[in-house]
């Protein structure tokens, strides 16, 4: 048995963050325990190679989810890391903050201190941007952003120039003052190489005589004295080991692994716990609960020019990208190549994006392979607020056993709406004048869009998972039943112990999920260490009444700067 002051469970995303801040002051003591290894693999560092620790047993925790009851029964995986850095070591390394209405928003379901302004400093704090800090981004923090390659092939432009000439606008940097618009996508990438918060939180701080990290160790449950946290029961080496906290423990293992050792310690809904075998500790009616996931599909097309990533997929072509990445850490492997995106407004009445897109210079599968001979190019797109809720249950009180999962994609009608608006929408898109010159024949969907039922068939068939399963542990306020942790990450009911991760989101962004992982665990330290949150206020650009080629049939033009307002 061993002592700390702070034991953080899981070194993801959100606790190496916490790892670094709790351990630079010299008399805390804190305790990281992963469950994955300490792996520096060539297929983590290499970002082109980002399909390859997603996809590898030893990287990941290989959870799927059960059968989606409106996705005609399909099973979808859920890659979740298990590996220091967590699944910031194996994701596709795109670095979106959100809008911030979303924190307005999470302010407004009852998370008080999570508005714009309060999260701003924090993902200012965390963050190394290539152009230099200034009002909206950070200039000197951990964690390096950059383009990649500077969308050196021309099709990420005419991307971009295909977003603008169907009446949208462009933004010169959707992280900073504008969001809504076409334009440069951002990663998270240094020299060359994948920055995880493992490169850019522990790696610093793993000298530190404070700072002891614990590797392939499971953690099954909490240990208790009454209500409160005392510390941690986790398997290493087949043999069972117990940590003690004095201070607090930090559930950091995500939005499955959060939910699923709280629900083992005997905290979260009562039934669930009753038919898992588990005996009741607290009744916690929304642990597992409000689980939240972005879906995508593919838009994919026969280029006209040979100049996509298709033409470097064979043996020859992929051993060329790793020998200059191996020796000057440059060229195609240093980029996840998703260069170019845009974010847009489905309809009107909507007062942020709702929509995002990946535009890849390559038609491809999330495997690596090439969905088709010849040359292509594709753009991942979907909606990003949906209204469908799953939960995460454990099914038995052994840490073995894999947790039940079941997201109930598509179960609203709002969604399927949402859908069919999405595909419209981007086919317009894909179709203007910019892209004439590389665009031939539409591979998927090429399907009638103006049928429903159609519309609707293909998206059950064909959606993919974008991997962002979030809100399992939400953040609420006091009188708020399903609420598990208090604006402070505070688990309701319960002393000592706190979730810090994407289950706290009460909403998923508008966006990639890493990014506000990593400005939560920023300000959920301060929150731990009883500092003075911090709060900068910044002027961000308001949409103007929404518009489309589609619907409005309006000459093409520019969508002029709207009203900055303060929030």
């Amino acid at each position: 048995m061993s002592e700390y002051d702070y034991i953080v469970v899981g070194a993801g995303s959100a606790g190496c963050v916490l790892a670094n801040r709790l351990s630079h002051d010299p008399g805390n003591s804190v305790l990281l325990i992963e469950a994955g290894a300490d792996d520096r693999s060539l297929f983590i560092r290499m970002p082109t190679a980002l399909s390859i620790p997603m996809n590898t047993p030893r990287f990941s925790w290989g959870y799927w989810g059960q059968p989606e009851p409106y996705l005609d029964g399909r099973r979808m995986d859920c890659a979740r890391g298990r590996v220091l850095g967590g699944s910031s070591a194996i994701n596709g390394m795109v670095y979106v903050r959100g809008h911030p209405q979303d924190f307005e928003e999470w302010e407004n379901a009852g998370a008080a201190g999570w508005s714009y302004a309060d999260c701003l400093p924090y993902f200012k704090r965390a963050e190394r941007w290539m152009g230099g800090g200034d009002t909206y981004r950070g200039g000197s923090g951990p964690v390096d952003t950059c383009n990649g390659n500077n969308m050196r092939n021309p099709l990420y432009k005419a991307f971009i120039d295909a977003g603008q000439e169907a009446g949208y606008g462009v933004t010169d940097d959707y992280n900073g003052y504008r969001q809504e618009g076409f334009g440069p996508m951002h990663m998270t990438v240094r020299n060359g190489e994948r920055c995880s918060t493992d490169l850019a939180y522990l790696e610093p701080a793993r000298r530190r005589s404070n700072l002891t990290i614990v590797t392939n160790a499971e953690v099954n449950k909490l240990s208790f004295s009454g209500m409160r946290a005392t510390g941690v029961l986790y398997r290493r080496d087949g043999q069972d080991n117990v940590a003690i906290a004095q201070r607090e423990v930090i559930l950091c293992a995500g939005s499955i692994g959060s939910p699923a050792i709280l629900q083992r310690s005997g905290v979260g809904p009562m039934s669930a716990l009753f038919s898992a075998g588990i005996p009741v500790r607290h009744d916690l009616p929304g642990v597992g609960e409000n689980l939240q996931d972005h879906l995508e599909v593919y838009f994919q097309y026969r280029c006209r020019q040979p100049i996509t990533i298709n033409g470097h997929l064979g043996l020859l072509g992929k051993f060329r990208i790793g020998a200059q990445w191996m020796l000057t850490k440059t060229g195609l492997g240093a980029t996840n190549h998703f260069e170019s995106c845009g974010f847009i407004r489905s309809q009107p009445g909507v007062k942020w994006p709702d929509i995002q897109y990946h535009f890849l210079p390559a038609a491809i599968r999330y495997d690596g392979r090439a969905a088709f001979e010849g040359h292509g190019f594709q753009v991942h797109v979907g909606p990003n607020k949906p209204d469908s809720r799953g939960h995460v249950r454990v099914s038995g009180p052994e840490p073995e056993r894999p947790p039940l999962i079941q997201f109930n994609y598509l179960s609203t009608e709002k969604d399927l709406a949402d859908w069919r608006n999405c595909l419209r929408l981007t086919r317009e898109i894909l179709q203007q004048p910019a892209l004439d010159a590389y665009r031939t024949e539409e591979i998927q969907p090429g399907i009638d869009l103006s049928d429903d039922v159609a519309v609707d068939d293909w998206v059950r068939q064909n959606v993919e998972t974008a991997y962002h399963p979030s809100c399992t542990c939400r953040m609420g306020a006091e009188d708020d039943e399903q609420a598990v942790v208090d604006p402070q990450c505070r688990v309701r009911g319960l002393q000592g112990v706190r979730v810090v991760d994407s289950s706290v989101f009460p909403t998923i962004p508008n966006g990639n999920l890493n990014a506000p992982t990593i400005m939560v665990a920023e300000r959920g330290a301060d929150l731990i260490l009883d500092r003075e949150p911090l709060k900068e206020y910044a002027e961000v650009w308001s949409a103007p009444e929404w518009r489309s080629k589609q619907r409005e049939r309006d000459p093409i033009r520019p969508v002029p700067p709207g009203p900055a307002r303060v929030i």
